[in-house]
């Protein structure tokens, strides 16, 4: 094979990249990361799931996380204004007040031996990923810009930008775009589809001396992740522990009940919130830190993920609404894949797409099976909140939750709770009619 200036290029420094840097690193593969911000820099998604774990420990990090003073986080949260809505059917075996919470130690999940993992400060996570896959041998850009991938060498792509004046062009074997929601790829190559149905924004900020207790019947689920619905259709705040007295919060609504509203982001924001009185006085009692971030082009994918010379990893390949804290987890375990099959294809030297084949159904399985999942929540929330309190379902949702969502196909409980909201939409005399979503079940089939 042609001798190229890297065995791997990798366009991005998140948490994706380096995670891809520091496996690709440690197996003696020569890489770059090109990133083209200085870190560290803000970025929206500070809350772990457990999934996470395995990756962490396989790249020698995990021990790092305790060390460095992360929040350790043992489960999530939903609440309700139950007294507004009908939840109570259905509920009859359960003591339901508008709050349900999991706890991640529930479930025994395969490779991961502790009851936590973490909300963290992104800021400061992702500049110590990016450090450990430079000591693990990763050579690391920052301040350097990608502006396209040349691939009229197809033995040998080479990847272009500009330092100072010059242009350079650096070739690898392979491409690894983990350029998260720039997705240069999947705009060079054309081949990024955006989501007709999840056209989601948000806007978040962080507040100090915010009491979590607010919204917490027992004081064991102050460092919970905590997701409020609103009364507002398809909206709901997250809740997430930064440090001991630092808290974030995101309101998360589609873009056309913004837009609708013709308010400014603060007035919007706080309106919101305001449709939770006591959240609303909670953060009114404490100080906002930062101005309000906006999230704008929430869910998209790609028509292709991995082609003759290059992968896509990370939110660079597909991004799903968050609710679930799915996107570091998705990022670092599709950059394990993505590796493990770059590991294969270099020891026969043809990094053509066939070999790639084990990652790209592998993150097609998982990926569906998430979005299925976060869609039939928004079409009935209530539906998730009874499928928790229903033994006989409680640890496949967990199982979702956790991460784990790349074994199967399609997920029997899946398939239970569409057959659940089918019913409840072809019956306007059922309860929970009424509480049905504007997102059609139909909706729910990706066009990528």
């Amino acid at each position: 094979m042609t001798n190229t200036d890297l065995d791997v290029a990798i366009i991005g420094g998140g948490p994706a990249g380096s995670t891809a840097a520091s496996y690709l690193a440690a197996a003696g593969m020569k890489c770059g990361i090109f990133e083209r911000e200085l870190f560290p820099r803000l970025h929206v998604g500070e809350s772990l799931v457990p999934a996470t774990t395995r990756v962490l420990r396989e790249i020698g990090f995990l021990d790092q996380m305790d060390q460095v003073g992360f929040v350790r986080k043992f489960g999530a949260v939903w609440t309700s204004e139950a007294s507004k809505t009908p939840y109570q059917h259905g509920f009859e075996d359960a003591d339901f007040d508008g709050q349900a919470d999991i706890r991640f130690e529930e479930r025994e999940q395969p490779g991961v031996s502790q009851r936590h993992t973490w909300h963290v400060d992104r800021g400061k996570f992702d500049l110590l990923l990016l450090q450990h896959a430079h000591r693990l041998g990763a050579a690391v850009y920052e301040g350097v810009k990608v502006s396209k991938v040349d691939f009229s060498d197809p033995n040998m792509p080479c990847v272009r930008f500009v330092l100072g004046s010059k242009e350079i062009s650096l070739s690898a074997k392979v491409i690894i775009d983990a350029s998260g929601r720039q997705t240069l790829l999947g705009n060079q190559l054309r081949l990024k589809k955006n989501d007709a149905v999840f056209n989601q924004y948000a806007l978040h900020t962080w507040f100090d001396g915010y009491d979590r207790m607010t919204l917490a019947k027992t004081p064991t689920l102050e460092s919970y992740i905590f997701i409020h619905f609103l009364p507002v259709t398809n909206t709901w705040v997250w809740q997430i522990p930064i440090t001991d007295t630092v808290t974030s919060i995101g309101v998360v609504t589609q873009r056309q009940n913004f837009e609708k509203s013709r308010e400014s982001r603060e007035s919007f924001f706080w309106r919101c919130v305001c449709s939770r009185p006591e959240l609303f006085e909670g953060l009114k009692q404490s100080t906002q830190m930062r101005p309000l971030k906006e999230e704008g082009d929430y869910s998209y994918g790609m028509s292709e993920i991995c082609g003759d010379g290059f992968l896509m990893i990370g939110d660079a390949a597909r991004f799903v609404d968050p609710i679930f804290s799915s996107g570091v987890s998705i990022a670092m375990t599709s950059a394990k894949l993505a590796v493990q099959d770059i590991l294969k294809a270099a020891e026969i030297g043809d990094f053509r797409k066939a070999n790639f084949e084990t990652f790209r159904s592998t993150m097609r399985r998982g990926t569906n099976n998430w979005y299925e999942f976060i869609s039939l929540y928004y079409r009935l929330n209530v539906l998730f909140t009874y499928f928790l309190n229903q033994r006989q379902h409680r640890l496949h949702v967990l199982k979702l939750l956790q991460g784990d969502m790349y074994d199967e196909e399609r997920p029997a409980v899946l398939n239970e709770m569409r057959r659940l909201v089918t019913d409840v939409e072809s019956r306007e005399t059922h309860p929970w009619h009424k509480l049905l979503g504007n997102l059609t079940g139909d909706s729910f089939r990706p066009t990528f």
